[in-house]
């Protein structure tokens, strides 16, 4: 069974969070990816009789298994979305940004009210359903998720991600975070999506994120 190794960040161009949250934030991701594993080949190697909806192991299993892999999902992105050399948005996703929202300013107020009403994540994804950006807000790793929107910028509020900085001020985290984007890497999500759009691969659905902007 193959294993998902944790990823490695560089943290060094992130400015204003310390070490010591990025790095404890880290040790948390691991920990997903560990699960992960270990849900992963129970389920392959055990067997589970009477499977059912009130209760049973593989229903647990498999509860489990969308909340760690999200978990691990999510914070990937997020790592990756954090510094870089381009603090501004630029090219495509600055002219789609403007197009669906009418400004960036518009996007940043609508991030940073979602980012003040999420309790878990915050997701900038493009929607397939209309080909329009949106921030939406997941309550859990696998509670609030849009099916088929493509995740283009993470942000993460859990208390876990600032408490340690920042304590109770969500606010200036944010103001933190947006300071933090890496747009270069958000700007390379959003132009893989388009041309994953413009020139389709034969199986009807992207690869799962974030293999899928490797």
């Amino acid at each position: 069974m193959t294993k998902i190794v944790p990823k490695k960040f560089d943290f060094e161009s992130i400015k204003g969070i310390s070490k010591n949250q990025l790095t404890q934030h880290y040790q948390l991701y691991k920990g997903y990816v560990k699960k992960i594993n270990s849900i992963w080949e129970k389920l392959e190697e055990e067997k589970f009789p009477n499977p059912n909806t009130t209760y049973s192991p593989y229903r647990s299993l498999k509860l489990g298994e969308s909340y760690a892999l999200n978990g691990v999902k999510l914070h990937e992105l997020y790592f990756e979305n954090l510094g870089g050399k381009k603090n501004i948005p630029y090219g495509n996703l600055l002219r789609q940004i403007k197009k669906d929202f009418d400004s960036y300013k518009n996007w940043e107020k609508d991030l940073l009210d979602a980012g003040k009403s999420a309790r878990g994540w915050v997701i900038t994804a493009y929607d397939l359903i209309d080909g329009q950006i949106r921030n939406y807000l997941s309550d859990s790793h696998d509670q609030g998720g849009i099916w088929n929107a493509l995740p283009i910028l993470v942000l993460d509020v859990y208390e876990h991600a600032y408490m340690i900085d920042f304590g109770i001020d969500r606010s200036k985290y944010l103001d933190i975070f947006l300071k933090n984007i890496n747009w270069a890497m958000a700007e390379k999500r959003f132009n893989t999506i388009l041309r994953h759009i413009k020139n389709p691969k034969p199986h009807p659905y992207p690869a799962p994120t974030p293999y899928f902007f490797q």
